[in-house]
């Protein structure tokens, strides 16, 4: 099924909306059905909590869209039947993505291979072979496109099928060395990107673009990466998600291997082959899916949004807990916290958490 035209323009006005993320995204659906819906009454959410929520002007989506259809873009949007299933399946998912290329890819089993931008020789042959393999195999890789390990997983899968999970726009080259692999990862291969057509990368869009490289794979592989690297938080944010984590053994002496070896140490299945990647998919794995009950949202007045607001902390609190707390209804919760997010007093978080 494919959305209505109005409600696929809606659903991307939503997603551009400041502080709107992807759960405040998720829960405005859930709570109004439709985002044309949304649109409708959140200049009554804005004047009740003081909100910054102000929807983008119609003519900077139009902008985006022509930018989008310029380049031969394509706007994949949460609802519609292209929409990625891994990433549906997601808690939250993405509200919409640009891709670029061979967009089936996206449906397609997929394996991340994610490591060092700084690699060595032994690692790219690693990762390119790994990824030549997995290809012949019949998946598809997914990986960032950035410099090292990631460059060598995408060059190794080209003639099989590859996706680039950018940070920036889809239109976005970087590093600006990569010109060629992107031109042939556009003409072979799949690119995507939450961003904006013709937003630059900024250091807050690698995690969510990690989010996405996990999200689309049933398993996410580690070649090599320092203890604190982007490649050892999507291997977080893979077992989050339900998702398998592989990690290849390194040296104790190369400072790149600590990352995967300390994966092995908290319980990553060791990548030796693919003949590892394979073995673990043929056990049973469950991916964690989004509630599928509609959560019944309630009304709430200034006094209760105060309450709930009182027992936020920055540290992250699960809202059966405030629930608790308040001897309240969750959908009561739920709503208080969604519109203390729209007026910048709650952050949302996966998970049903929520903090300052």
């Amino acid at each position: 099924m494919r959305l209505a035209a109005d409600e696929r323009f809606a659903r991307l006005r939503l997603a551009r909306t400041d502080r709107i993320g992807p759960v405040a995204f998720s829960q405005l659906l859930s709570r109004y059905s439709s985002a044309v819906r949304v649109l409708e009454v959140l200049p009554d959410l804005v004047r009740k909590s003081g909100a910054a929520s102000i929807p983008p002007p119609v003519a900077r989506i139009e902008r985006e869209l022509a930018d989008g259809e310029r380049i031969g873009a394509r706007l994949l949007v949460l609802g519609d039947a292209d929409y990625p299933e891994m990433l549906a399946a997601l808690d939250p998912p993405p509200p919409v993505l640009w891709a670029r290329g061979r967009v089936e890819l996206l449906n397609a089993p997929c394996v991340a291979i994610v490591g060092a931008r700084i690699a060595s020789a032994g690692g790219q042959r690693i990762a390119r072979g790994l990824a030549l393999q997995l290809g012949q195999a019949g998946h598809v890789v997914v990986s960032g496109m950035a410099r090292g390990i990631d460059a060598a997983a995408h060059e190794g899968a080209l003639a099989s099928g590859t996706v680039a999970v950018l940070g920036g726009g889809v239109d976005d080259i970087y590093p600006p060395e990569h010109a060629d692999l992107y031109a042939r990862l556009v003409d072979q291969g799949c690119v995507v990107s939450e961003s904006p057509v013709g937003a630059r990368a900024q250091a807050r869009d690698f995690p969510r673009r990690n989010r996405i490289i996990s999200g689309l794979s049933r398993g996410v592989v580690v070649v090599e990466a320092e203890i604190k690297s982007g490649s050892l938080i999507t291997a977080r944010l893979a077992a989050e998600q339900g998702r398998d984590v592989f990690a290849v053994p390194g040296s104790p002496l190369d400072p790149r291997a600590k990352g995967p070896n300390e994966l092995l140490r908290q319980g990553a299945i060791l990548c030796e082959g693919i003949e590892d990647i394979e073995r673990a998919f043929h056990t049973l794995r469950t991916l964690r899916a989004p509630p599928s009950d509609p959560m019944d949202y309630g009304e709430v007045d200034d006094a209760f949004l105060d309450r709930v607001a009182a027992l936020l902390s920055p540290t992250p609190t699960p809202r059966d807990e405030i629930a608790r707390a308040l001897n309240a209804p969750m959908g009561q919760v739920a709503a208080a916290l969604l519109e203390l997010s729209l007026a910048g007093r709650a952050e949302l978080l996966p998970g049903g958490l929520a903090s300052i």
